[in-house]
């Protein structure tokens, strides 16, 4: 914990003179009561010492808390993420089409991906990204889950994979400001990157980097069966979600060996690039994740819904501390009303 105004602390060494005025009452008042004759008085006033002295140091610490929130507290604590926004990626080329995930790669994934969607809570918006040889937007962010149901459920397989154009489309998707478009990289195949429902090209906005995993109000999961073919770099694309503090979770799907075969006969060989897949993850603090089956896979998404619903964030403690501090002053007046039929 810190303080954003420290300097305010100070005044917390004025406050030990209200117990040494109480005192001083006390004793004061202790001397004239020496002046009754009646012992039953006496004895009656000592058996509620404790309530006299209750009400003053509730008082207390409603005075000292009032302080500490005049100081503005700031704290690391959980909170639910209130506003944000999660991009699926999802892998669409043909080796998807391989049966050692049960009863296809494809079918896992998309199953994977519903059972995810009803377990995030529905304040957070979702987008699909799908990617091949080209990627596309399938669904905008969006809170309608059964729009987002039925994109899945509609997912056609592609020839290539640009792993790169998967995650340069989500950051398109999620800062549309900064005007980020596939046609604008270095790279002759990105010009397949295109999205659905086309929108309006921004202008290009430039940036701040920032540190990775700094940007709380969105994630990423990317998941992938095999390695990059086309398209751009998939660590230049990880940079720059990296750059934009975007944490990327990725899924490896699949057989880390390859030469597995697919659901119709044929033979695919296909190996999984999870070198890069990690690194993708440690470039923009997120995590990776091998998922071999289709119930590993159900298991990673089930824990990746629980991840994003809840974020470690420095927030300010000022109206929890004030709130608190009002508490322990009524309950003081109320006690000194009811006990001695006064408020001070």
């Amino acid at each position: 914990m810190f303080f954003l105004w420290p300097d305010v602390l100070w005044v917390l060494i004025l406050l030990p003179l209200l117990p040494a005025a109480y005192v001083w009452l006390l004793r004061r008042r202790s001397r004239a009561a020496l002046r009754f004759s009646s012992l039953s008085v006496v004895r009656g006033a000592v058996g509620r010492t404790w309530r006299r002295h209750l009400p003053p140091a509730l008082f207390l610490l409603a005075l000292i808390g009032l302080v500490l929130a005049a100081a503005r507290p700031v704290a690391r604590v959980p909170l639910p993420w209130m506003r944000s926004s999660v991009m699926l990626a999802i892998d669409v080329s043909l080796s998807m089409r391989v049966s050692d995930v049960k009863p296809t790669r494809i079918a896992a994934a998309q199953e994977a991906a519903k059972s995810f969607l009803r377990e995030l809570p529905k304040n957070i918006e979702v987008g699909l990204v799908t990617f091949a040889g080209s990627g596309q937007v399938a669904q905008r962010m969006t809170l309608d889950r059964e729009a987002l149901v039925t994109t899945i459920d509609g997912i056609q397989m592609q020839m290539g994979t640009a792993i790169g154009n998967g995650i340069v489309l989500c950051l398109a998707e999620l800062f549309p400001e900064q005007g980020i478009e596939l046609d604008d990289l270095d790279t002759p195949s990105t010009r397949y990157g295109r999205s659905l429902d086309k929108k309006e090209k921004s202008p290009v906005k430039e940036f701040t980097p920032v540190a990775p995993g700094s940007y709380d109000s969105a994630a990423i999961i990317l998941l992938s069966d095999g390695r990059r073919t086309t398209g751009v770099d998939t660590l230049e694309a990880a940079k720059m979600a990296a750059d934009r503090g975007v944490r990327i979770y990725v899924i490896g799907l699949g057989t880390v060996d390859g030469d597995v075969p697919t659901a119709d006969g044929l033979a695919i060989y296909m190996q999984l690039d999870e070198p890069t897949l990690r690194e993708v993850a440690r470039m923009t603090a997120g995590e990776y994740h091998h998922a071999g089956t289709a119930e590993m896979l159900h298991s990673v998404y089930r824990n990746l819904g629980t991840r994003v619903q809840v974020l470690t964030r420095e927030t300010e403690l000022s109206g929890m501390v004030t709130l608190i501090s009002a508490v322990f002053a009524i309950a003081a007046g109320v006690l000194s009303f009811v006990w001695f039929g006064r408020t001070g």
